[in-house]
């Protein structure tokens, strides 16, 4: 764990990722991560974000999902909206929203503003049915909408999860929607090569938007682990390990217009994203 707080311009932002463990019992999840976010606050941090599925986790997906699933103003999202009013920071976070289908659920992202008000909201588009798993037979993907979007600090932020950064055009849309940070709650389940494949995709979804990437996983022993921040150069900014801990990282605009003045990739690209 580290921070990158030297030689900060004055509009720098402190992101913090917050790595644990959420099991099944919703109150002892947000008692984890209020702690977590006392420290993000501590540290400087005016946005923090953590895990998917931070609300309720098990091993094994199943029907226990599909019944801890809950509204989007339930226990957990009011649970989320007082730790964002009491330590003042913009908070996300994944859960698990109930649905019309009643077999099935949305994993769903929340964004919370320090006033407590929700912000923003996200249902994952591309759902988990590779490396032995089925995502899809509990859950619903999410509809292909105009991305929401909030602003913290004067940075446009965007939302997306765990296994939409294996598809490149999800960050790039969320890009010419103006994001100049992306947040990616994640279960990175752990498997062949997964570690070093979460660590490259992260990477190269900010290198090649020349945009922040904060992303944020399970602790081990189910997920990877390796929460972490990426600057528009690809260079990790903070990195936690395997431990539940927290790190804070510094952003800027005048960050990404450095790096875009001597990379424009995104003004020099000859293609556009086109939903199928």
């Amino acid at each position: 764990m580290a921070d990158s707080s030297s030689t900060l311009p004055a509009s720098a932002l402190g992101v913090a990722v917050a790595q644990f463990r959420p099991g099944p019992d919703e109150a002892q999840n947000l008692a984890t991560m209020r702690a977590l976010a006392a420290t993000a606050a501590e540290r400087g941090a005016q946005l923090v974000v953590f895990p998917e599925y931070s609300s309720y986790f098990e091993a094994a997906i199943g029907r226990n999902f599909v019944d801890a699933a809950q509204p989007r103003d339930g226990s957990f999202v009011t649970g989320l909206s007082a730790l964002a009013v009491e330590l003042g920071l913009h908070v996300v976070a994944g859960m698990l929203e109930s649905a019309v289908d009643t077999d099935r659920f949305s994993n769903t992202l929340v964004a919370i503003s320090p006033t407590g008000e929700l912000v923003a909201s996200y249902r994952k588009i591309h759902l988990y049915d590779a490396f032995g798993d089925r995502e899809s037979d509990w859950v619903l993907a999410g509809a292909i909408d105009e991305p929401e979007t909030f602003s913290v600090h004067g940075l446009t932020v965007g939302l997306q999860t765990c296994y939409d950064i294996r598809f490149p055009e999800v960050t790039r849309r969320l890009v010419d929607a103006g994001a100049d940070l992306v947040l990616v709650p994640a279960e990175w389940v752990r498997g062949p090569l997964k570690e070093t494949h979460w660590r490259t995709l992260v990477t190269a979804r900010a290198l090649e938007n020349t945009i922040y990437v904060a992303a944020a996983d399970h602790a081990p022993p189910v997920g990877v682990g390796n929460s972490m921040v990426v600057d528009p150069m690809g260079v990790e900014l903070v990195t936690i390990g395997e431990s539940t801990d927290v790190a804070v990282a510094w952003v800027s605009t005048e960050r990404i217009a450095a790096v875009r003045a001597i990379n424009p990739a995104l003004e020099l690209r000859r293609f556009g994203v086109v939903p199928r």
